[in-house]
Parts: C-alpha cells; structure tokens; sequence
C-alpha cells in the first residue's frame, strides 16, 4: 500500500497560494484518475484507488500545513503503511518558480510541515517532490508562502502539474532512483 500526501492549507481564503502546491498537484492526479476526495477520516480528506494492483491512498491533510505530520502518522498507523511507501508533495522555496525536484531523504529545509512530518515520522528518509515557489526575500516568507498566484504563475504551474501526473504515474513503474534520475534536470 502506498500513501501520497499533499500538502497545503485547508479553506477557500488558501486556495492558488504557493503553500498549496501539493493539495493543487494531487488534485490534479485525482483528476486524471476519476477519484474524489470524499472521504474523511483523523484530520484529513481522502480517496483510494488501485494502480498495478497496489492500493493507493491519496491525502490531503485538513490541519493547518504546519501540522501535517500529525494527520500523516494516523494514517501511517492505521494503515500499517511502511515510511518506504510514503511520498510528500510540497512546496519549496529554495527551488526556481515551477521546477521540480524530487528527494528520498533530506532536511526540512525550513519548510514547517516537513519539520512536523518528520518530528511525527521520526525520520528524515521519506519520498518528496518539492514544488518550486521560488523566494522573493523583499516580502516576509509567511506572507509570500501564502500570497495568492497570478494568472501568469498559474499558467506555469499547469505544465508543472502535467509533469507531477507522470512523476506519479511512473512511481509505480520505476525505482525512486530511476525516477530522480528521469526527472531531476
């Protein structure tokens, strides 16, 4: 079983802001695989499905993203889901705007809820795809994270969710390592 998590803050004032990056990027894979996120259950909207026979959930933790680890690790124990089969999608600010990177293991980076799913996880070593949000340094960082996207940096970003679809899609086919070598450019 494998867990995919997108990150981002629940609530209508949060939508198209750069700390959404992941609930935009799951949403749009849900989309290309007729899945709603119907279902709610410790904190957080999911749905399930099946690819190559493997069940999938897809998360969207409804706590604030800081707190985004402790939505993940009732899922991880209800579940009984291995750290290896777990995969966060998140913003990252130290990226370009709309470049990806993918990471088996790293530091938060700054990134508070990265900093709760490892504090929850106990661990440092989970798959990510960081989205990047780039980092505009003349505007406090919890006001930029949060700031609304234009139609422009929304325009960008739907290349870069076309590309998240076929990192997700071929994450059932190929080894992480194949992956980042694939995608990280």
């Amino acid at each position: 079983m494998k867990l995919i998590v997108g990150l981002g803050n629940p609530g209508k004032e949060y939508e198209n802001t750069r700390h959404n990056m992941g609930f935009m990027a799951i949403d749009r894979f849900a989309l290309k695989h007729n899945v709603e996120f119907k279902k709610e259950k410790f904190g957080g909207l999911f749905t399930e499905l099946f690819i190559n026979s493997e069940k999938v959930i897809l998360l969207k933790p409804q706590h604030y993203i800081n707190l985004s680890g402790e939505v993940i690790k009732k899922y991880v124990d209800f579940f009984n889901i291995n750290i290896d089969d777990i995969l966060i999608i998140s913003d990252d600010l130290d990226i370009e705007f709309g470049k990806i990177r993918l990471r088996y293991q790293g530091s938060s980076g700054g990134h508070n809820g990265l900093k709760n799913i490892e504090m929850h996880l106990k661990t440092k070593k989970y798959k990510r795809i960081k989205i990047g949000i780039s980092n505009n340094k003349s505007i406090d960082t919890k006001d930029y994270v949060l700031g609304h996207l234009n139609k422009e940096k929304l325009n960008i970003l739907n290349n870069t969710f076309d590309t998240v679809v076929n990192i997700l899609d071929d994450y059932f086919v190929l080894s992480f390592d194949n992956l980042m070598n694939k995608y990280n450019k």
